[in-house]
């Protein structure tokens, strides 16, 4: 498997898995007003990390580099459970500069134990036009022990 930074030729696919990702996993919520185009918003201002598993992009991941934030981590439903989501996770986490953080979705059940097995902990819960969200934060030290 691959981690590299984000390039053009990418966009076409990304869309793609980023609606097929979202479509697969969030069976809560209406998605029928979800667009191809809605990666372009999401990744707006991001640093992007591609997964390719033998020229395949298996997943991407979106962080805010300046607030340490992961924004976004999506999955080709087909790659799922193969390990690309822990590989996209850590090369997130050896960006951060601080504590990271991110917010998940509550009723992303799976999500929320996928960070939480990755040392991530939960800080505070809040709402979004998505609905309930977990705030989680990923210290350094996580990094320095090896989770």
């Amino acid at each position: 498997m691959k981690i590299r930074l984000f390039e053009e030729a990418d966009r076409p696919f990304l869309r793609t898995l980023f609606l097929a990702a979202r479509r697969h996993n969030w069976t809560w919520l209406e998605g029928d007003d979800w667009q191809l185009e809605d990666f372009d918003a999401v990744i707006l201002g991001e640093t992007v990390l591609v997964a390719e598993i033998d020229g395949h992009r298996a997943g991407f991941a979106g962080v805010l580099d300046n607030d340490n934030f992961l924004h976004s981590l999506y999955i080709d439903p087909d790659y799922q459970g193969q390990g690309v989501g822990s590989a996209l996770l850590e090369a997130v986490q050896q960006r951060f500069t601080s504590t990271g953080a991110l917010k998940c979705l509550m009723q992303n059940e799976q999500a929320l134990a996928f960070y939480a097995h990755h040392g991530w902990q939960r800080e505070a819960t809040g709402e979004g036009e998505q609905g309930k969200y977990v705030l989680m934060h990923f210290p350094l030290t996580a990094r320095a022990s090896g989770k």
